[in-house]
């Protein structure tokens, strides 16, 4: 769902104040550079900046943030350890685990996230590399923007304002959303798919690991090929948890290696994935161009060069994620006989990608996650209905 700034006065419309957000960093460098972005928002405001998790546990309650930003690695009480206090403090908080590429901080991401955090953020490297990471800048607000949408307290027009405290920032315009309108769906293509396309991003790996679990049949018929957005490592890590979930082989996709059933490839973190024919088969093709809906692996670019690989027998899965990435190249499989699934609102953790793909008419089903796999397993066996 895409968030506009709009008139107050625009009918069947809803309001919320701003997020509250509280910044866990033991760098002042690092927590005074995003408190910054974060207040030039107008949706947003810094109601904490904390500089270890002992900090942030014991000021939880009385902050009151909807959004955390925690970094991995502090003194004290690191972010992992004091993930599950600050949950127990307020259960319904939106943790975002802040951490740098190593083998080590995706393994605790990725333990994070099994452990309630909403997702995660690699940070750049060294101070100087944040100050000039846009990409990290755009990505830390919408995750902070989108996740923070179903926390967000309904706020009343009519509502008496209250005075700030000398704690607490002065009150900013409230945000108005606009209504979703009604969703259209296509009935489903009768050819039949030979390949299964998946893209997915906030929300994606255990959305992922879920539907993998369960489509073993699928797999074993035809390739499945995902785009998750994601930094190099992170998808090393989340190849191995896909191959253990699935039982099946599950790899980070090589240039030039041919595409055969039986196999889940996940596009590389710094590079999109696209399909290409060679003769009679078909072969992975990494690209190193610049982000795609500032994304890098970007899903748009495997959706599209499949169509080339297998014309219309595409089915297509558009996961939870930000953004609209997935809804082009979606259009492009629809108009070339294939079909996509949408994951529902409900059961997204941000109704993004999946609500581009929905509210561009192009789904010929929009589906709760626990239902995706069984859908899966039918239309693979033959039925279209």
């Amino acid at each position: 769902m895409s968030i506009d700034v709009i008139s107050p006065s625009v009918a069947d419309s809803t309001r919320y104040e701003p997020l509250r957000v509280m910044v866990v960093d033991d760098s002042v460098v690092i927590r005074g550079l995003i408190s910054r972005w974060i207040e030039a928002e107008p949706d947003m405001t810094v109601v904490g900046s904390l500089r270890t998790g002992l900090d942030a546990v014991n000021q939880v309650e009385r902050i009151n943030p909807d959004v955390a930003v925690l970094d991995i690695e502090m003194p004290e009480l690191d972010g992992i350890e004091a993930l599950p206090q600050l949950l127990a403090k307020k259960r319904n908080l939106i943790v975002i685990m802040a951490s740098t590429l190593t083998r080590r901080n995706a393994e605790i991401s990725f333990k994070a996230m099994s452990l309630g955090a909403a997702d995660y953020i690699p940070k750049p490297e060294s101070t100087r590399e944040l100050a000039a990471a846009d990409i990290f800048k755009h990505d830390l607000l919408q995750k902070i923007r989108h996740l923070g949408m179903k926390v967000r307290r309904l706020k009343s027009a009519s509502s008496p304002s209250i005075a700030p405290t000398a704690r607490e920032p002065a009150p900013r315009p409230a945000i108005t959303v606009a209504a979703q309108a009604q969703l259209v769906k296509r009935p489903f293509s009768a050819i039949m798919p030979r390949v299964l396309l998946i893209g997915s991003s906030t929300g994606g790996p255990q959305a992922l690991m879920t539907l993998v679990a369960e489509i073993g049949t699928v797999i074993d018929r035809v390739p499945v090929l995902i785009t998750q957005h994601m930094p190099p490592t992170f998808t090393t890590i989340l190849a191995e948890h896909l191959a253990r979930t699935s039982k099946r082989p599950a790899r980070e996709g090589i240039d030039g290696e041919l595409v055969k059933a039986g196999q889940i490839y996940l596009a590389p973190g710094g590079k999109h994935m696209r399909v290409v024919k060679q003769g009679a088969n078909i072969a992975i093709a990494l690209d190193d161009g610049p982000p795609v809906n500032f994304c890098k692996p970007a899903v748009d670019p495997l959706f599209t060069s499949a169509i080339t690989a297998w014309q219309g027998a595409i089915l297509a899965v558009v996961l939870t994620g930000m953004g609209s990435d997935g809804m082009r190249g979606g259009k492009d499989i629809v108009a070339a006989g294939g079909n996509v699934i949408a994951q529902d609102e409900a059961s997204s953790v941000v109704w993004g990608m999946p609500g581009a793909a929905a509210n561009a008419g192009i789904c010929s089903a929009i589906l709760p996650l626990n239902q995706i796999a069984s859908k899966l397993v039918r239309i693979f066996s033959g039925d279209r209905s």
